[in-house]
């Protein structure tokens, strides 16, 4: 969200209807839009056709108080179907659920461009007929349900993480923030690099509790170990950098709309210094409005006798 313009998490959920419908021209972008959709947490069908919409309404319980909310795609290139569209909007508001018409469409040129490089034929294409009469023909058929949209989206010029972020502004009852799952993890060096991180640091460079045999069987996790680590003047040092960084590259991967973040910490064995630092990390990334989970690759590995709870 703008900060010049924030809008709370009660706002958004207030604003965000129960049921969108995503219509428009063949290859403007439907099945991209229905992705965010999904990566929104909508219960999502493909081309399911108006008068089903009400009984799957019900079915996935959109009206039973869980906050759930369901996105559709429909082909309404025709007067009927336009018809048995209106007559699901009025069902759905008498019902008490709240409808969205969300309609895609492009310039010719790009979408007769689109059609070249996929090598498909547009759907509405007769025999003979080229792709830019059917486009324009589309155009005709559709020109209805354009004027009922409650939001239009040219995808001409508009690059996918672009649609991504207007998609989620409008029909997200979550922050940028809160739409970005952040997994934190440690790991041990010893035990093999993780393949799945985003970021990674190395912390072998910070003080081992492990040399100290009070410590050695205990894990990041104990109190004891946690303020050893993070108490150290090195640790205090290398922290002040290492939010500079996180404060510096997270939002712009919420700008790019990425839909997951994996952040590894990694120390020799998997057990001390990358867990004390992978927890402050999640409480820090917590505090910032991140929606975080939290894990500890190798520490059952560890031999030890832990007084804390691994999350």
């Amino acid at each position: 969200m703008s900060d010049m313009n924030p809008i709370t998490t009660a706002e958004l959920a207030d604003r965000v209807p129960d049921v969108v419908i995503i219509t428009g021209m063949s290859g403007s972008g439907r099945t991209q839009a229905m992705h965010v959709f999904e990566d929104m947490g909508y219960f999502c069908i493909d081309n399911l056709p108006p008068r089903l919409i009400m009984q799957l309404a019900e079915l996935v319980g959109i009206n039973a108080g869980i906050g759930r909310h369901l996105a559709v795609t429909s082909d309404l290139r025709s007067q009927g179907l336009f018809d048995e569209l209106l007559d699901v909007i009025q069902q759905l508001k008498e019902h008490e659920m709240s409808c969205k018409i969300l309609f895609l469409e492009a310039s010719d040129e790009v979408l007769i461009r689109r059609y070249s490089e996929n090598r498909r034929r547009h759907p509405l294409a007769m025999a003979g007929e080229s792709t830019a009469d059917a486009i324009q023909r589309e155009r005709v058929q559709l020109m209805s349900i354009r004027d009922r949209a409650d939001m239009i989206i040219d995808t001409s010029r508009l690059p996918t993480s672009s649609l991504r972020t207007k998609l989620r502004h409008a029909f997200s009852e979550l922050t940028d923030q809160e739409l970005m799952d952040v997994h934190v993890f440690s790991f041990g060096f010893k035990h093999g690099m993780p393949v799945e991180a985003d970021l990674m640091i190395d912390v072998r460079f910070l003080p081992n509790p492990f040399y100290d045999p009070e410590m050695r069987s205990m894990t990041g996790l104990d109190g004891k170990v946690s303020s050893f680590v993070l108490e150290h003047p090195k640790t205090q040092e290398f922290w002040r950098a290492w939010c500079q960084l996180l404060d510096a590259v997270m939002p712009g991967y919420v700008a790019e709309g990425k839909p997951q973040l994996s952040i590894a910490i990694g120390c020799t064995g998997g057990q001390h210094r990358s867990v004390a630092i992978a927890e402050a990390t999640a409480r820090y990334l917590e505090r910032q409005q991140y929606h975080v989970s939290i894990s500890h690759r190798d520490l059952a590995r560890a031999n030890k006798t832990a007084t804390g709870e691994a999350h």
